[in-house]
């Protein structure tokens, strides 16, 4: 008996270590999650892995045009004072969750939705829109963030090249 027991645990384990050997990619739902979690906690950071490197190299640009512009004019607040417009409307919001999603072929639209418990009528939806990219050592493409469209119309790539425009 006991053969048999550890004859079928040597069996399972041999038929899991492939499946847990596997990379695990990244849903839409888990990218609008990653990002849920970060708006909630006012920390970015772990998104920033998350965002495709046309969308990061225009943050880094934007950051240090803000920084240029805030030496500057020391006494004014600079186009960027309450951070990367990551949302329609820069009030904490309580709750974010994931929504409606909206794959295609290489790109997914993801809901994102912001709800104030307090205020109902003050919530709002934005959406990802995400682009799957390659990547060479993996069988799998990989979704990113290419850009945030606001509920109220315009997206965050139009915002930080305005923000700047001469």
């Amino acid at each position: 008996m006991h053969r048999i027991v550890a004859l079928a645990g040597i069996a399972l384990a041999l038929t899991a270590a492939p499946a847990s050997a596997q990379m695990h990619t990244l849903s839409p739902e888990d990218v609008g999650g990653i990002f849920c979690i970060s708006r909630i906690g006012n920390d970015m950071a772990p998104v920033q892995g998350l965002l495709t490197v046309e969308l990061a190299q225009v943050i880094a640009d934007a950051e240090q045009k803000d920084a240029a512009w805030a030496a500057a004019n020391p006494d004014d607040k600079p186009p960027l004072g309450d951070g990367i417009p990551w949302q329609t409307w820069p009030d904490y919001a309580p709750e974010c969750t994931v929504g409606l999603v909206g794959p295609a072929q290489g790109e997914a639209w993801v809901d994102i939705t912001y709800t104030f418990p307090a205020a109902p009528d003050a919530s709002f939806t934005d959406r990802l829109h995400l682009v799957e990219v390659d990547r060479p050592t993996h069988s799998a493409g990989a979704w990113r963030i290419d850009n945030v469209v606001y509920a109220e119309g315009g997206d965050l790539r139009t915002v930080l090249a305005e923000a700047f425009a001469e």
